[in-house]
């Protein structure tokens, strides 16, 4: 596509959400006044017409089987309405024959269900946003759920993660397309952060976890991310909820979805980060205050779970300091 003006195709329905268009749409569009002739952007739904959004505001859609020639990127945004969506064959089937002439196909949030039930996600690695991770799994198991990223690329198939990672897939895109700087310069023009890594985690680690039905093993939980530097071993927490070491593991994890050892890592990974952000701590203090113990134990565990170095990580969150 060098030199050729690329046609960005952005499947609608009602009850989108509307950031999953505006923000991916927001990015092309400036990309094309950064590089003229590099983007253009076509908005489509089920039916031709005005296409009302779950907060209510509409938009002008073209009728999805009505779109011919080559498409360069078809982009299905999400929203709340994708359940009922998904038995909607003039949805699903128009995705699933416009794909066949896309060069790349993407996803926003939960609009990774539409392209899983347009059969575009068998066999391959997706992500969606955390909250519907665990019913894209059960729904689709042919389908490698990832729900840490903000964003996979798996061949030719995009996916990304809540809500404004459609921002960040975007920016990957036209970094793909036209190179770091002209993204860059996209970045800055829209007072974004170029360029959050695929890999970046969507959300808090501890939020990974379910909240247990039980009233102590929430007062625990709340319990251990309070109080990072504490003794949290299994033997220590099971005395605290007043169980067997064996009993409290099974309990905690089934009512959680994690081991308390994990939860605990997880735990202390997002206070280190916390203190990464919001202080100057170097590194070894962060370790220490945040219960990682060494600045090694912090730089292999944030690397495990953001898959970016403390440092990196630093430098990228940070608020600028005053001069």
């Amino acid at each position: 596509m060098k030199g050729m003006q690329r046609r960005i195709v952005v499947v609608v329905f009602p009850g989108f959400q509307l950031l999953d268009l505006a923000g991916p749409a927001d990015v092309f569009g400036t990309a094309e006044l950064v590089t003229p002739g590099s983007y253009r952007v076509e908005v489509v739904a089920p039916r031709a017409g005005l296409v009302t959004a779950g907060n209510g505001v509409t938009v002008m859609a073209g009728a999805l089987d009505e779109v011919e020639g080559p498409i360069d990127t078809l982009m299905v945004a999400g929203g709340l309405s994708v359940p009922r969506h998904l038995a909607d064959a003039a949805l699903v089937g128009g995705i699933a024959a416009r794909a066949g002439a896309a060069r790349r196909v993407a996803s926003v949030c939960n609009g990774a269900f539409l392209l899983a039930e347009a059969g575009l996600l068998e066999r391959r690695r997706a992500t969606t946003h955390w909250l519907s991770a665990g019913e894209l799994r059960e729904r689709y198991p042919d389908v490698e759920v990832d729900a840490d990223p903000l964003y996979i690329e798996d061949g030719h198939v995009w996916t990304s993660a809540g809500v404004l990672s459609g921002v960040d897939l975007a920016l990957a895109l036209v970094a793909r397309d036209l190179g770091h700087e002209p993204a860059g310069r996209v970045a800055r023009g829209l007072v974004v952060y170029l360029h959050r890594p695929g890999g970046q985690s969507q959300f808090s680690l501890p939020m990974a976890a379910l909240t247990p039905r039980s009233e102590p093993l929430r007062e625990l939980q709340a319990y251990i991310d309070a109080h990072p530097c504490s003794d949290l071993s299994v033997p220590a927490l099971a005395a605290r909820a007043g169980m067997s070491e064996r009993h409290f593991s099974h309990v905690f994890t089934r009512q959680t979805g994690l081991s308390p050892g994990r939860y605990v890592e997880r735990s202390r990974a997002d206070a280190a980060r916390r203190l990464l952000e919001t202080t100057d701590h170097p590194l070894d203090t962060v370790a220490r205050r945040s219960g990682l113990g060494t600045a090694e134990t912090l730089y292999r565990v944030f690397r495990r779970h953001w898959r970016v170095s403390p440092g990196d990580h630093r430098r990228r969150f940070s608020p600028p300091k005053e001069r």
